[in-house]
């Protein structure tokens, strides 16, 4: 870009310089190059920087309201499915949360379980422990899926969890 600009210099002193002198005043002085070329291309230079430095800024405002616009939509969630905000979910005796990798749950009211068809089944971040199958969820305690196939199965009448991620209930 900058060789574009000095070409585009010499072009306009070049021709500054031919208009400058005639048949009879052959001659272009210092001071017609100082006073009259020199001030004329730095005006043009300077409005090809503005407009150039106004269309990028047009092009990064447009990209930061799509980037908004895109993790607004993120944070807002999938209808209650994979948010990134906590979801109370109540669940009936035996209906489960079926749980994307990345899926955390907390136990607030009523007892639960893992299913899970391998060890480990659940990471208890609170405990820094793990819950395998059949372990009973603590009341309070942060509970992650990391791998695949991992579920909490609903073992009272009224089971009230906090999720976030993604889910499914069956």
């Amino acid at each position: 870009m900058l060789a574009a600009l000095a070409v585009g210099i010499v072009c306009l002193v070049g021709a500054a310089a031919a208009a400058g002198g005639s048949s009879q005043d052959p001659l272009v002085t210092l001071s017609y190059l100082q006073q009259v070329v020199l001030p004329d291309v730095l005006e043009q230079t300077d409005q090809k920087v503005e407009d150039k430095a106004a269309e990028l800024e047009t092009a990064l405002d447009g990209a930061i309201d799509d980037y908004s616009a895109q993790m607004e939509q993120a944070l807002a969630g999938s209808g209650g499915t994979g948010s990134a905000n906590y979801a109370v979910v109540t669940l009936s005796a035996g209906q489960v949360l079926e749980m994307d990798i990345g899926c955390e749950v907390m136990l607030r009211v009523g007892s639960a379980s893992c299913d899970s068809p391998s060890s480990p089944g659940l990471i208890d971040s609170t405990g820094g422990t793990t819950l395998d199958d059949g372990g009973s969820l603590a009341v309070n305690h942060l509970y992650m899926a990391t791998i695949e196939g991992r579920s909490v199965t609903a073992d009272s009448d009224t089971v009230k969890v906090l999720v976030r991620g993604g889910y499914t209930i069956r």
